[in-house]
Parts: C-alpha cells; structure tokens; sequence
C-alpha cells in the first residue's frame, strides 16, 4: 500500500535533505507573497537586487510606490505590495506573541488578509512559523494524481498527508520541498518518467 510517509521516503531518497527555506520568518512572509503566480529565480533576483529583505517596519515607512518599483519583476506589482504591507503590520502586531496563537488562529488571521490564499497562508505557518500545516498547490495535485489516488478535493488530500504523517512542521516542510523538486524536476506536465527515481512506484509511468 502507498502511503504518504512512504512516498515522502521515497522522494527523500532520490533528492536528499532539503535546506529550510530561511530562519528568518519576514524573509519568508516576504517572498512567499513575491512568488505568487512567478518563478522563483524571479524571487531570487529581486530579493538579491534589493539586498536583503526590508524589516517590516522598513516595508511600512516606505512609500508604496517605492516597495512597488522594487518588487515589479515578479509581477503584478500593485497587488503584491499592498498584500506585502497587509502582513508586514499583522507581523509586526502579532510578533513574540505568535506562540500564544493556535494554528487555526494564525491560519484564520492570514486568510483575512486580502492576496493571502489558502496556499500562502501555509507557506507562511509551516516556513516561517513552524506550524504542522501541510502546503497542497498544483504539483501536489498532480503528484498524487499520478500515483493513483482520486482526491476530490484539497481537503481530502490534507487528510490523507495529517492522518499518515507525525504532526511536524520540519516534516511538512520537507515533504513539500521535495514534491517541488519532484514536479520541476521530472514529474512535468510532460513527465520525464525514465529519468524519475520513483518509476517503480507510480501506475501512471510512461514505459
């Protein structure tokens, strides 16, 4: 039978331990917004043509304008400055007395920021704040898919992961930085099957 800790097994096996995505939480509220709907080399390049992520209060005293000229490579500029300005205030509010917060608490409080879907609001609790709040996107889906289970929603595959996995936010993190590398790598929407260190798990692979 596959199970989630099995295919996470798997997949850690054929890419090996992930870095964390930072140990500073800003760095990541700040551009889990930024990769919205881009590639991440586009994050990359204007987090490192900045020089560095602004701290919140940084990001509150600047015009907005200004944050918009400095984040337009990674589109739709106006949208993701305001979104970016929205939670650098909830940080700046909540922060030293996030730990008091529950999940559900924190995970309601992201999604009433507008630009703050389900999504990114994940990103933000598992990266940032080191909560056990499992990430599904596109290549999620897809991967899933592929080996065989019929989800019909986002929640019945959060089930699936909560139920099979230990409650961990390194684990979750983990997993969902391996299910990147898997997708880009060689489960594409044109998928690389002969190159895939998983083959011999997946009924969907191209002989």
């Amino acid at each position: 039978m596959l199970t989630a800790y099995k295919i996470y097994t798997k997949l850690l096996s054929a890419y090996g331990p992930p870095e964390w995505w930072s140990d500073d939480p800003f760095t990541v509220i700040f551009q889990a917004v930024l990769v919205q709907n881009t590639a991440w080399e586009n994050v990359v390049m204007t987090t490192e043509a900045m020089g560095g992520i602004p701290s919140p209060g940084a990001i509150l005293a600047m015009a907005e304008e200004e944050l918009q000229s400095l984040i337009r490579p990674c589109g739709f500029f106006r949208a993701k400055a305001r979104t970016i300005r929205s939670l650098a205030a909830w940080w700046d509010g909540i922060r030293g007395d996030e730990s008091s917060l529950s999940t559900e608490e924190l995970r309601k409080q992201l999604l009433s920021i507008k630009g703050v879907g389900e999504e990114t609001a994940d990103v933000i609790l598992v990266y940032a704040l080191h909560r056990p709040s499992f990430i599904i996107d596109a290549y999620t889906r897809r991967m899933f898919s592929r080996f065989g289970f019929q989800f019909r929603s986002d929640p019945e595959i959060r089930s699936f992961l909560d139920e099979g996995l230990e409650a961990d936010a390194g684990l979750y993190g983990s997993y969902h930085w391996l299910v990147l590398e898997h997708c880009k790598a060689v489960c594409r929407k044109k998928p690389r099957c002969a190159e895939c260190g998983l083959r011999t798990i997946c009924p969907s692979r191209v002989q």
